[in-house]
């Protein structure tokens, strides 16, 4: 199903990436490599997640072969090969990264590489759908594994959901790469829309800064703590639920002789898993919008330094925990099917115990990292303030678009004519006050000549009178 919905995206992206984008760009095609190299880092990243989950490939089995020397050999076991996974799916994402932005540098010119980021983030979750229902096929395998041990059906029956279960372990390792390699995929968009919004595009991000380097490590540090948080509430509750699960033995009788007849409260225990699933989040949750806000407040240059850090880390541990609790989920159904000594041995009981610490792992801390990363990786929507325009300058804008729409329908300079303008039109009120005023002084002079010397008076060749005016033209045609 998966490798059929990666043919069918790529013949729709082929053609739609011609269609779409052909009058933007003369090399179209780059946007549909892009688009095709997110898809491949989303299908190798879950093939890693099946290669280290897996009790069909070697690496399970081998942690399962850990257990014949103890528990403490198949924990080991199992950390260093979740580590591993990861240290394998970083190297696939920076190479996605990588050709995602040189396809969009050739498509799209000098700053197209950001865009080529964003858009292979469609590649990496074109499968998105065969992918979230080979991921609910998991959770549906292990119960209906539990309802028939509860009903008390026949061991085959036990033993083909195992194997359904088995399966379901891997393909919920696989839903996790996926969701958390689009993250990945595109933290270089998603911190150049940071930086733009946070007014950092000339100074950038500079390690070099206290506040940068104070960021860097908080948010390295935060995706641990949330680790530990989710993981010391799943204690809690566990804690709570056994002590449930004593007190009924003690105070129900028949219960621990399985008497027939004689019913535990169901009731009690889902009661208290529901509770503290909702009760427990809530300051793991809490963290993770206010954390982010509270850096921003203090210094916005220090919020991308802590992005950077929680995504980076948050990843890491993302793809470790996955891989590991689905590794020993599977070596101890592989020993249960025989793989090695059976139920009941020795080599069981280790397995049970690897399973036990990588159910918190792969189910709760794990996931939880595909939560936490998208609520922090972009809070600049909230906590950078929205620059309103005031009422007056919303005039001079128009008048500014409507002036480079007129230039450039005319391909003149506006400008320039508009500074023209203006200067004349200066000169022009200019030359009306000096008129105005050597008015007012003639009809004031005029009150103190007598009549008959102003008439005696010859007429001067002034610059106001036709003479003058003629005589200045011949002047300058002179010179």
């Amino acid at each position: 199903g998966t490798y059929s919905a990666a043919a069918l995206t790529t013949l729709g992206v082929y053609f739609l990436s011609d269609n779409m984008f052909s009058s933007y760009s003369e090399n179209s095609i780059g946007l549909f490599f892009a688009v095709i190299i997110g898809l491949a880092v989303g299908l190798l990243v879950g093939q890693i997640s099946e290669w280290f989950t897996s009790d069909h490939y070697s690496i399970v089995k081998n942690i399962a072969d850990q257990a014949k020397t103890g528990p403490a050999t198949l924990v080991l076991s199992g950390i260093s090969e979740g580590m591993r996974s990861a240290a394998f799916s970083v190297i696939v994402v920076v190479f996605g990264i990588g050709g995602a932005y040189t396809a969009g540098d050739w498509a799209l010119g000098s700053g197209g590489g950001i865009y080529g980021i964003a858009i292979a983030a469609i590649g990496v979750l074109a499968t998105l759908g065969i992918t979230v229902a080979v991921d609910a096929y998991g959770p549906i395998a292990d119960n209906a594994g539990g309802i028939a041990e509860m009903a008390h059906l026949p061991p085959e029956v036990r033993e083909a959901t195992d194997e359904l279960d088995s399966l379901g372990n891997t393909t919920a390792a696989i839903a996790k790469g996926f969701a958390i390699g689009s993250a990945a995929v595109t933290a270089l968009a998603l911190f150049s829309a940071f930086v733009q919004s946070a007014g950092l595009s000339e100074i950038g991000l500079n390690i070099t800064k206290v506040e940068v380097t104070a960021g860097l490590f908080l948010g390295g540090m935060f995706p641990f703590l949330f680790a530990a948080m989710t993981i010391n509430a799943v204690g809690r509750a566990a804690f709570k639920m056994i002590e449930e699960v004593r007190r009924q033995f003690k105070e129900i009788p028949g219960l621990r002789e399985g008497k027939e007849g004689v019913k535990p409260d169901y009731t009690r225990c889902v009661d208290i898993a529901t509770s503290a699933a909702l009760k427990e989040m809530l300051l793991p949750g809490g963290l993770a919008i206010a954390l982010p806000l509270i850096i921003g407040f203090w210094n916005k240059e220090a919020l991308g330094g802590f992005l950077a850090g929680s995504l980076v880390t948050g990843f890491l541990l993302a793809i470790f925990m996955a891989n590991s609790g689905g590794a020993w989920d599977n070596a101890k159904k592989y020993i249960e099917a025989g793989g090695g000594a059976g139920k009941g041995s020795d080599e069981h009981k280790a397995a049970v115990i690897g399973d036990t610490i990588g159910d918190p792992f792969k189910d709760t801390s794990g996931p939880a990292m595909d939560v936490d990363l998208p609520e922090t990786k972009d809070p600049t929507e909230i906590e950078q303030p929205e620059v309103k325009e005031e009422p007056s300058v919303r005039p001079v804008v128009e008048e500014d678009k409507r002036t480079y729409e007129k230039q450039k329908d005319h391909g003149t300079d506006m400008s320039y004519e508009n500074e023209k303008s203006e200067t004349q039109k200066d000169d022009k009120e200019l030359s009306q006050q000096k008129m105005s005023i050597d008015s007012i002084n003639t009809t004031s002079a005029a009150r103190f000549v007598k009549p008959a010397e102003a008439a005696a008076k010859p007429q001067q060749d002034d610059d106001t009178s036709v003479a003058g005016v003629n005589k200045k033209q011949d002047q300058e045609q002179d010179t």
